[in-house]
């Protein structure tokens, strides 16, 4: 009777290949598994697309303690429909898609009530995490995901793939806070910390919002890049006070992309009265928060976490409408390991992206 119901499980499931981490060193390498079978509900995606950022890095090397092996990295990831389910409606085979942070939720609770499943207690992660039926969740490094069609959002035509993928984790990121702290009115100041995968997003959305733009970075080289070539209207060295003083009180909000230890006293001392500063970043380590400098402003210092699946599409509508695209280096699968180490030290502008549909199957022989 096991050995039955065994065959019927096997025959339920669709092969699948992708490349893992076996353990905390971090190393990738080629890996076959299995996703579950098109259920009513799903779509089965061909990857053809999927970003690198450093999330996958903490999550290969473990370093939140969080880890679970095998596993296999990515929410952002673009392709195309391949197998619809029988109650299917948003999409047909054939039809470009993306799958972001998250494939699964309670549907019950209030955040979902209010189509914030990002926020729903029982969400569940595209990768790193677990179903229902306890079955790991596998991310987008990888050439095909099964995925409830309420967790995939619909790409434009007009999209270049490769350059949406990133759009899925570091575009709705950016773009959430922009909304719901009402930071996208035309004619507000708004400041960007840090000019990586998620400030240079931050800037071309908060652009297309109508904002003044100031990027506030450690890294002065980047001045004429931030200005220049993604039309940032100024920029602060965070690290020179002179600069800092100059601009004191100037912001209606700023969001804050780091995820490295820093100070925000100096970024809150660039609001102004009612400014926001949004965290986006995760830093590993608890950072100091000074009240006094929040009361003698009304000042709010919030967080934000990427975005639920009806804001996620509204924010893929709204950059195919003002040509917003990540800033991307696309590179084979076999490469990724190399890409991690370079992302590590910050040498890449602004995302990696792993081309799966043309180089997946040719690295696995």
């Amino acid at each position: 009777m096991s050995s039955t119901y065994e065959s019927v499980v096997d025959q339920q499931q669709q092969q699948a290949y992708g490349w893992a981490a076996r353990d905390s060193s971090g190393i990738l390498s080629p890996f076959d598994f299995s996703r579950r079978a098109n259920g009513e509900n799903d779509i089965t995606v061909k990857i053809l697309y999927s970003g690198i950022c450093h999330t996958d890095l903490h999550f290969v090397k473990n370093d939140h303690g969080m880890s679970n092996y095998p596993l296999i990295p990515r929410h952002e990831m673009v392709g195309t429909v391949i197998t619809t389910g029988a109650k299917v409606t948003k999409f047909k085979v054939g039809d470009k898609v993306g799958v972001g942070t998250m494939v699964d939720s309670c549907r019950s609770c209030d955040s979902c009530g209010k189509h914030l499943e990002n926020y729903c207690p029982k969400m569940i992660l595209t990768y790193g995490s677990t179903y229902l039926d306890g079955t790991p969740t596998y991310g987008g490094y990888s050439d095909i995901i099964v995925v409830d069609e309420h967790f995939a959002v619909r790409i434009p035509e007009k999209m270049a793939l490769d350059a949406t993928a990133p759009l899925l984790c570091a575009g709705i990121t950016v773009y959430s806070p922009f909304k719901y702290f009402e930071l996208d009115i035309p004619g507000l100041h708004v400041g960007v910390v840090g000019l990586g995968g998620l400030g240079h997003l931050a800037v071309k959305f908060s652009k297309a919002f109508g904002a003044k733009v100031t990027v506030i970075s450690t890294s002065p080289n980047k001045k004429e890049e931030a200005i220049n070539r993604l039309g940032a209207d100024s920029f602060l060295v965070s690290h020179d006070p002179q600069q800092l003083q100059a601009s004191v009180g100037t912001m209606d909000g700023i969001i804050d992309t780091v995820s490295a230890t820093h100070p925000l006293l100096p970024l809150i001392d660039l609001l102004k009265t009612h400014g926001k500063l949004i965290m986006v970043g995760a830093p590993g380590k608890p950072l100091e928060l000074p009240i006094n400098p929040l009361l003698m402003g009304r000042k709010i210092v919030a967080g934000s976490c990427a975005g639920s699946m009806k804001e996620t599409q509204e924010m893929i509508d709204f950059a195919a409408n003002h040509d917003i695209k990540a800033d991307i280096e696309v590179v084979p699968v076999e490469y990724v390991n190399t890409a991690m180490e370079r992302l590590l030290k910050a040498d890449v502008r602004y995302r990696f992206v792993i081309d799966i549909g043309n180089t997946l199957k040719a690295a696995l022989g």
